[in-house]
């Protein structure tokens, strides 16, 4: 079996230095990851080896995320239109005309918006905890809504607790087996959210976040209209985005296949080998 090089690139679009994560054969069929909050692409770094031996994946550091190095806030509006836009920049700048997409968290919006915006380019969809749907939310949005309803100092701050190290590790471990749990995702992450100036560009994201419940409709049209083969592979356990909220899918998309993991929001920290075994087959028969 061929064995293909990880390779750890840079390219710039606009005034960001995009750093991206590549592996697999250049004239494979492209496979395009979309990490998300507070993580980077280093959250396929056991995925993409499961992948790369038939797909060409490219995993990037979405701008204030990771190793890509965008301008500091009052340069650069760190919202989700923003996000997408360099991201699609990014696409166009290597080339890449046809791609399947692999969406979590923060990166189901981002990737929702090129699809939406791109239709003939998007060969088929895997949602990981990567929510479109009202009913994903759970209750733990709470604060996070008070602050997109009433976006003050007060109800910043109150976000700013999602932030610290304890939130971080809870968002990994709640639902997972610790013993298939490595503390080396939290860890880098609870590193990168401690640089400067990291916890006020969440927190711009977070305050815009709302924009991504806004745009549901117009996601859920781009499903209903192009109806792209689609995969949900879930974590059950999630304490942000319910299980719901993968159900909700087959409203728009009826041959959507949904899977449901034993396993909490991050579910490639304990079930990699086990979605690349669902997405492999899923990917050979559409992507």
């Amino acid at each position: 079996m061929t064995q293909h090089r990880l390779s750890y690139r840079t390219q710039r679009v606009e005034n960001v230095d995009v750093f991206y994560r590549e592996a697999g054969d250049p004239a494979a069929p492209v496979l395009l990851l979309l990490h998300g909050f507070p993580t980077a692409s280093h959250m396929f770094r056991d995925l993409i080896p499961l992948l790369a031996q038939r797909y060409r994946v490219i995993a990037p550091d979405l701008p204030g995320f990771g190793q890509t190095k965008a301008a500091p806030r009052g340069e650069f509006s760190y919202t989700f239109d923003a996000l997408a836009r360099i991201v699609d920049g990014f696409t166009v700048a290597l080339g890449l005309k046809r791609y399947a997409l692999y969406v979590f968290d923060y990166g189901a919006p981002t990737g929702f918006r090129l699809a939406a915006a791109h239709p003939e380019r998007v060969t088929a969809i895997v949602s990981q905890n990567g929510n479109a749907y009202v009913e994903g939310l759970s209750g733990v949005w709470g604060p996070w809504q008070t602050y997109w309803r009433e976006p003050t100092p007060e109800h910043r701050e109150v976000c700013r607790e999602a932030l610290s190290p304890e939130a971080i590790t809870w968002q990994y471990t709640t639902g997972a087996d610790p013993e298939r749990l490595s503390p080396d995702g939290y860890t880098l992450d609870i590193a990168y959210m401690a640089r400067p100036d990291a916890e006020e560009i969440q927190l711009d994201l977070i305050l815009d976040y709302r924009s991504n419940v806004a745009k549901y409709p117009e996601f859920q049209e781009y499903f209903r209209r192009h109806q792209p083969p689609f995969l949900a592979a879930w974590g059950r356990h999630d304490p942000a985005f319910l299980p719901a909220g993968a159900e909700a899918y087959r409203r728009d998309l009826p041959d959507a296949e949904v899977h449901l993991l034993d396993t909490g929001h991050f579910a490639l920290e304990t079930h990699a080998e086990e979605i690349a075994a669902l997405m492999l087959p899923f990917l050979d028969r559409h992507a």
